[in-house]
């Protein structure tokens, strides 16, 4: 660990994850009452600019181009895949993986090595994405996309399915959208699951 006063970029958030502080934390639990509040319909085009962002990350993710993945996140991001139906809280409550960006890239990187032993055969994932809806917060440059999904694995001879929804927050960047929170929310997240190594 640096010493204090040494030069650091703490902005280096594949080193650093300073900002997983108690605001990020209570922005969550927020998230999780916003989820299952009724949104209004949204605008024909601000849904297709997110379904398109969603349908980009899914192929990227099927196809195995997890560094392209990763850059789809904004610096300060979250992977979350909680235990408890609907996210609860993760300050007191295990999760199956809440990674933030320097964990993303260490997961990636494991992925990407060809040595993971519960990835030797590497799963082969097709996912289908449904019932959109997209929550625009214009004051704060962000936006709330809520999804269904299916993910299909084959791996070493056996076929599985992990159904549930995403919880996605997007938030504008150098004119795209780019992602600042995935929330998994697995139909039977709080069951027992014998090899979650995918990315959902």
């Amino acid at each position: 660990m640096p010493q204090s006063g040494s030069a650091v970029d703490r902005d280096d958030t594949d080193r650093w994850s300073y900002y997983l502080d108690p605001e990020f934390y209570q922005r969550l639990i927020e998230l999780a009452r916003a989820w299952s509040d009724d949104w209004p319909p949204a605008d024909p085009l601000m849904r297709s600019e997110c379904e398109a962002v969603l349908a980009r990350e899914a192929r990227l993710i099927d196809e195995a181009r997890f560094n392209e993945w990763l850059e789809l996140f904004t610096d300060r991001c979250l992977y979350w895949v909680p235990i408890t139906p609907g996210g609860g809280d993760p300050r007191t409550e295990v999760s199956h993986a809440f990674d933030d960006r320097r964990r993303m890239a260490d997961r990636v990187y494991w992925l990407r090595t060809g040595l993971a032993f519960c990835q030797i055969p590497q799963s082969r994932t097709r996912r289908m994405i449904t019932n959109l809806e997209v929550l625009d917060e214009p004051r704060s440059g962000r936006r709330l996309v809520r999804s269904n999904f299916v993910v299909h694995e084959f791996r070493a001879g056996v076929s599985r399915s992990y159904p549930g929804w995403y919880g996605h927050v997007l938030e504008h960047h150098r004119e795209q959208w780019r992602i600042a929170i995935k929330q998994i929310n697995l139909l039977d997240s709080e069951h027992g699951h014998e090899n979650l190594t995918i990315i959902f």
